[in-house]
């Protein structure tokens, strides 16, 4: 049986692709340009958070009146349509509760404001810089450069930590100096050197704090107050001022020693080495 394409190969069928597809691009482009326009200037103050919800809810809208304009085009009922899609609706809803918890999570975080795009968070074991936010996960991208999404609900129910929210942080190092040492002059050198790095901030003071004895030193915590974007240079930079200011002052960073005892002639000579050392001259039977 031959088939007829005269039906659909007609001037009216030509007319009416021709009006869809003058619609559907007169659409976009209005779509598109109101999202530019709006993200452009009616959402300047809010934050970027804001802007991309806006953006991708008048997107999403627009698109979708645009479905809906084309199907009516081509004639289609659009009233059994929506009775249909009731149906699958209430099919999927139960299919996938996961995804609307993830979905209600989403509102919640995004009116909570705990972060925004850019913003530096740890979220369990997880730490990077928020990418996106969407409807059912948060992606972050990693400092390995690596892309890691995590569930609406999973960053909700989880302890969030904002790295980059305040302005200023606090760095703190751990510092260890031999027994023998004034702990007073330790903590002149560790003043000097936080007052002399330009990128350590004079207020509040840098803190100094005894925090125990050692098996091999004194130890001290040392904090110091930075602006957040500096934190690689106050990190490499402090930690270099440390080690040249105590090695101009004479004052010793140790390290574990192991004291060895060989046998009743030599039992009173303890002879001092390195853990690794140790193992490899300890007597063989």
């Amino acid at each position: 049986m031959d088939f007829d394409f005269s039906k659909y190969l007609n001037p009216q069928t030509f007319d009416k692709i021709i009006r869809v597809g003058f619609l559907i691009l007169i659409s976009v482009i209005i779509i598109q340009g109101l999202a530019f326009i709006v993200k452009r200037s009616i959402t300047q103050r809010l934050s970027k958070q804001s802007r991309m919800i806006i953006n991708r809810i008048i997107v999403y809208t627009g698109y979708t009146l645009l479905s809906f304009m084309v199907l009516r085009e081509l004639k289609f009922d659009i009233t059994a349509l929506f009775g249909a899609a009731g149906v699958v609706g209430i099919i999927i809803g139960v299919a996938s509760q996961t995804s609307i918890g993830n979905i209600i999570s989403g509102f919640f975080l995004v009116s909570e404001k705990s972060f925004e795009l850019g913003d530096v968070v740890r979220i369990g074991d997880k730490s990077g810089t928020v990418y996106s936010v969407d409807l059912l996960s948060i992606k972050i991208r990693t400092y390995d450069n690596l892309l890691l999404r995590i569930p609406n609900q999973t960053v909700i129910s989880s302890e969030l930590i904002n790295v980059t929210r305040v302005p200023i942080r606090r760095m703190d190092i751990a510092v260890g100096v031999a027994y023998k040492e004034d702990l007073r002059k330790v903590f002149e050198v560790l003043k000097e050197v936080a007052r002399k790095n330009p990128l350590c901030l004079d207020e509040p003071d840098p803190l100094i704090l005894i925090q125990g004895y050692g098996a091999s030193s004194i130890d001290i915590l040392f904090a110091v107050w930075f602006e957040k974007n500096n934190f690689r240079d106050v990190k490499n930079s402090v930690m270099i001022e440390i080690k040249e200011a105590f090695d101009r002052e004479g004052i010793e960073i140790p390290f574990p020693h192991v004291s060895l005892y060989a046998g009743e002639a030599t039992k009173n000579f303890p002879v001092e080495m390195m853990p690794n050392q140790a193992s490899e001259q300890a007597p063989t039977k």
